[in-house]
Formats: C-alpha cells, structure tokens, sequence
C-alpha cells in the first residue's frame, strides 16, 4: 500500500460518510416537517405562534 493510495481512500471514505451524514439530515428534516404539517392540519398548533385572535393583543400591549 502506497501512501498515496492511502491518503486517496482515507478521503473518499470521509467523503462517503459526510456525503451519508448530509442525507441523513436532509431525511430527517423533510421527515419532521411532514410530521409537523400532519400536527397542525390536526389542529395542533405550536406555543411559539400566536392564535389569530391574539394579534390585536400584543399590539396594544
């Protein structure tokens, strides 16, 4: 085994595992969001957004 053949797999094996890694999150987060979509159609809303009825509340204050 020559030392460049080394250095060469030991940056396509990073690569490979980065390149795993992005989709892995990538997934991760489309699967979240479809998660969230399937919530809030449900009626389930998140804390941080504020009811519709809400809106005129927090401008007075």
């Amino acid at each position: 085994m020559t030392h460049t053949f080394y250095i060469s797999v030991s940056y396509a094996v990073t690569a490979l595992i980065t390149l795993c890694l992005i989709g892995w999150v990538w997934l991760d987060g489309r699967a979240r969001q479809r998660e969230l979509a399937e919530l809030e159609a449900s009626g389930i809303r998140r804390r941080s957004a504020q009811p519709k009825g809400d809106l005129a509340k927090s401008d007075a204050s």
